[in-house]
């Protein structure tokens, strides 16, 4: 049987973020209108220098915009807001602990999305709690 498992692609990751996406509370996935959920091997190299990585592994994911507490009516056009959830360190993560694939993709997922509306770690818990 394990002779035919994979580690799943790009395309079947973000498939997956996407499909645990659909599963989060409705109340949730309303307030995220305009974010846009992709899936990427690694940061930048840019992003890992602005983090402060040491590692290209260090970072599972990533809110890049303007979370909604700093936005504001009179702000400028802008680039998007986005999720970027990165499949090598999700990965590698995997592999060290006992938790199956998709709880970490759901996790770092509400985990981005949070920073995203301001939300504390006790809110976060509790979305991530109604989604199982």
């Amino acid at each position: 049987m394990w002779t035919e498992l994979k580690a799943p692609s790009l395309a079947e990751m973000e498939a997956t973020a996407h499909d645990i996406f659909e599963r989060l509370p409705a109340e949730f996935r309303g307030l995220c209108e305009g974010v846009i959920l992709r899936v990427d091997d690694f940061p930048t190299e840019e992003v890992l220098d602005e983090m402060e990585c040491e590692s290209e592994f260090d970072l599972l994911g990533l809110f890049q915009g303007v979370g909604l507490p700093q936005q504001s009516f009179g702000d400028v056009a802008r680039l998007p807001n986005m999720v970027w959830l990165y499949r090598r360190p999700i990965l590698d993560y995997w592999a060290e602990h006992d938790e199956s694939l998709g709880h970490i993709v759901r996790h770092v997922l509400i985990h981005e999305i949070g920073h995203h509306f301001g939300l504390s770690d006790d809110d976060m818990a509790a979305i991530e709690a109604r989604a199982e």
